[in-house]
């Protein structure tokens, strides 16, 4: 007699594996490339402006031309995730971002330089969400909050190595070696991605083929330890449901995704705002050049040391709550900022606090995705979403630049509040708690 087994009951029973570490680990370092990558063209923009005798203004196209790829990869690549798999998805996504990086370090016209960070952002963009999906499906729903905020953190993580590595190097192996690290590291992944890197059982299960079931044998024993009799079958407990943009406005999950949507385009807006512009407005209200990076330096180290404690305590508090109270913090720094002057000491305290009430949103956020949505959705939703926020951050990069010019330093930090509140505004569009899909029947393998 054959065995049944659920997919979702035996990661949840099972203790974690040396298996499943390898997959998050290995979702990670994609991860922290990718922000590596992403923030590439920040570390070396006033490098490549001198090289081409250019004006400040002409790398604005440049970084606009990367994050339009970033949104257009997110909602592609992260149906692509549940239409062909997480595995393909994800080395089709690196190999896209490392070949368009390296490719840059060749680049003889700023022409160039666009098209291939447009491209590269296409695979920057649509890696994220398919390894934050990877991650939550091999992970047991115990520990769901605290694996994925981990892989997340992998993008600030890189930001923070290139940096670092562009202060001590830029000098030395110029704006072309960034991009030759930045392509390199990639492709060598690439390698170990392709040998190591498994597929989702979720997918695995959800496409009946019989070539797949000893794939998914392999797999359980490795994660259990444990042999699964001859003939077992598996399954993942979901409604049958079409993977669709539309389908994440059925089945009483409208609500949920234009609040989602709100918070994320808003909150993203705010955050890429004071990412992108805090080291030209730090120079502007009087701090010295070479110091004014130390500003972005402290966000970023904020967001890492606060999100893994903020993600222990997910499963513990509302997440609608945690929410307003980051929103509410956020605005509090970023009136504090408004009326800080030039003390500078209480300007980088803040700076820093606003790692945890600007950014902070994101880790409570991407929890809520995997929360509200159905398995078969989760890629296509995380996507989506993080699509949303990366057209913020192109109104947020874009616009900071005016009102510091109209505002002052002063002005640019009011104008934070105002995506904030309406950030704050989108937790009243989701439902309090996110609405079951109806009718679920086990999809078996």
């Amino acid at each position: 007699m054959s065995s049944h087994y659920s997919i979702p009951e035996l990661i949840d029973g099972a203790r974690l594996s040396a298996f499943q570490w390898r997959i998050f680990t290995l979702c990670f370092l994609v991860a922290i490339l990718d922000g590596f990558d992403t923030q590439a063209i920040a570390f070396t923009g006033p490098s490549i402006i001198q090289a081409f005798g250019l004006g400040p203004g002409a790398l604005a196209p440049i970084l606009t031309a990367g994050i339009v790829g970033m949104v257009l990869g997110a909602m592609s690549l992260g149906l692509l995730g549940d239409k062909l798999g997480r595995r393909p998805t994800i080395i089709g996504a690196v190999a896209l971002f490392g070949c368009a990086t390296l490719a840059t370090a060749f680049a003889q016209t700023t022409e160039q330089i666009l098209v291939l960070r447009f491209i590269a952002g296409l695979g920057m963009g649509g890696a994220t969400p398919v390894v934050l999906s990877l991650a939550a499906e091999y992970g047991p729903a115990k520990n769901r909050g605290t694996i994925m905020t981990t892989v997340l953190l992998g993008l600030p993580a890189g930001a923070i190595l290139g940096g670092l590595l562009a202060a001590k190097m830029l000098p030395v192996i110029g704006w072309q070696g960034i991009f030759l690290v930045g392509g390199i590291a990639p492709l060598v992944l690439l390698a170990v991605l392709m040998i190591w890197l498994p597929e989702s059982l979720h997918f695995l299960t959800r496409h009946r083929l019989a070539s797949q079931r000893a794939r998914i044998e392999r797999i359980i024993t490795t994660i259990s330890g444990r042999q699964t009799p001859a003939g077992s079958t598996f399954s993942v407990p979901e409604v049958e449901i079409k993977t669709s943009v539309g389908s994440l406005f059925t089945g009483g999950l409208a609500r949920t995704t234009c609040g989602i949507w709100t918070i994320y385009l808003f909150n993203w807006v705010a955050w890429f705002m004071f990412l992108s512009w805090l080291p030209t407005v730090l120079k502007a209200t009087g701090l010295p050049a070479e110091q004014a990076p130390m500003g972005t330096v402290a966000v970023n180290t904020v967001f890492v040391v606060c999100a893994i404690p903020l993600a222990i305590i997910l499963p513990k508090v509302n997440a609608r709550l945690l929410l307003l109270a980051l929103f509410l913090f956020g605005i509090a720094i970023s009136w504090g900022l408004a009326n800080s002057g030039t003390h500078w000491s209480l300007v980088f305290i803040l700076a820093g606090a606003a790692g945890l009430g600007i950014g902070g949103q994101q880790i409570v956020l991407n929890y809520m995705v995997a929360q509200a949505y159905p398995t078969a959705l989760r890629a296509t939703a995380t996507g989506w979403a993080i699509a949303l926020g990366r057209v913020g951050a192109i109104i947020g990069s874009a616009s900071g630049g005016w009102f510091l010019e109209h505002g002052g330093p002063s002005g640019y930090y009011s104008a934070l509040i105002v995506p904030l509140v309406i950030a704050t505004a989108g937790l009243l569009i989701i439902r309090s708690q996110p609405q079951a899909v109806p009718a679920q029947s086990p999809v078996s393998h």
